[in-house]
């Protein structure tokens, strides 16, 4: 493992739950698990990204869950330990290494529903579910 804990392993677990959560709730466990590997990918790179899970994750206007504008990202703060539980076992799989990575190193990704201009003309390393992966975008 080659990622920084932010401040503690329990809160980028809980953070990056949420985030799996706020992008891929309607996805399989695949596509859960998917935007996971995203997640601790980028971590691994640390780049202008982040340095820690939590830090790639709550960096501003890259997973939409957290902005401001969005409408899960008041959800995600109401959520009961009951709903975030499943979450949080990916999340803790993902960390641990106990499950691989369906993206083959991607560090991006978005959904079929949109075209975003830093996708241009990039191959997909793999399509799961609604999202489409891609890998070394920098």
């Amino acid at each position: 493992m080659s990622f920084e804990y932010a401040e503690s392993k329990e809160e980028d677990v809980v953070i990056m739950a949420k985030t799996i959560w706020g992008e891929a709730r309607g996805e399989s466990d695949e596509g859960k698990i998917a935007v996971g590997w995203v997640i601790r990918n980028r971590a691994e790179q640390p780049c202008w990204w982040g340095k820690s899970i939590a830090g790639v994750c709550l960096k501003k206007w890259q997973f939409s869950c957290w902005n401001p504008n969005d409408p899960n990202s008041g959800k995600i703060a109401e959520l009961s330990d009951d709903v975030l539980s499943p979450f949080v076992n990916i999340a803790n799989s993902i960390l641990e290494g106990s499950v691989d990575d369906p993206t083959s190193g991607a560090t991006h990704y978005h959904t079929e529903a949109v075209d975003p201009k830093w996708a241009i003309g990039r191959e997909a390393t793999c399509e799961i579910g609604h999202h489409l992966f891609y890998k070394d975008i920098g």
